[in-house]
């Protein structure tokens, strides 16, 4: 068993014809991510036609001045599993009448898990002290910090806090060195995978569009920094996933 824990099948040119390499190459379940209004349609058409994929509603932090109030509907199909993605990406905002939206819509979206009891796809870029500070806020919630590439302290709070930390094929790149240091010193059983595709495609495809299937590489890469098996490694993080979104699979 090998899961997709964030992709964008709906951004993809072939969303079906990428979901049916990933079953050949032994991915299992997606989680399809929603980052706004506009196209949350589409990803709930994903999750409705494929018992194998899942769906998420919430809006990304470059889309915070839009509207939010859509999500808690949203919420309520059956295939949608958690809230996100959402969180604060200060590097494509520098202004700080940008970034107080963001954390406006952050806080907004953390309130909407915590009333549902949802899980919550947290993306956090150069904001890691009011990332960190709105967590708390609600320290009920749970969740995972998606496509992570901060700092290991980042990381370690999140983990304190019972969050989940997800992997994407930035940690082949050369220059991810960070990343590395940080899934050495995270536990087995707090790792999920991701592609975030179509974006970031591991070593040896990077520079193309990313999909499901590509996740075999980011498994093996893991793997051995981890000393695991493929095998082995594959289901620890399925089962993370599973834990994590309280899905049958």
């Amino acid at each position: 068993m090998l899961i997709d824990s964030h992709c964008h099948l709906n951004y993809l040119d072939d969303p079906e014809g990428a979901i049916e390499r990933a079953r050949q190459s032994g991915v299992s379940s997606c989680l399809c991510i929603s980052v706004d209004e506009e196209g949350h349609d589409g990803v709930i058409r994903l999750a409705n036609t494929h018992d194998d994929v899942w769906a998420t509603a919430g809006v990304h932090p470059d889309a915070a001045d839009g509207n939010l109030h859509w999500i808690e509907d949203a919420l309520a199909h059956d295939r949608v599993v958690a809230v996100g993605e959402t969180g604060l990406d200060y590097f494509h905002a520098s202004e700080q009448a940008v970034q107080a939206r963001q954390r406006e819509a952050f806080a907004y979206q953390l309130d909407l898990a915590e009333k549902n009891a949802l899980p919550v796809i947290v993306h956090t870029r150069q904001a890691e002290a009011d990332t960190l500070d709105l967590l708390r806020a609600y320290a009920g919630v749970r969740g995972v910090l998606h496509c992570f590439t901060e700092s290991w302290s980042l990381a370690k709070q999140a983990l304190d806090l019972g969050f989940f930390i997800s992997i994407s094929g930035i940690v082949t790149f050369k220059n991810a060195e960070n990343v590395r240091d940080a899934i050495k010193l995270c536990p087995l059983e707090r790792i999920l995978l991701e592609t975030d595709s179509p974006f970031l495609s591991p070593e040896p495809l990077r520079g193309k569009s990313n999909e499901p299937s590509h996740l075999m590489y980011t498994l093996k890469f893991i793997a051995n920094i981890k000393n695991q098996s493929e095998e082995n490694f594959s289901q620890i993080t399925s089962n993370n996933f599973i834990k994590l979104f309280n899905i049958n699979i």
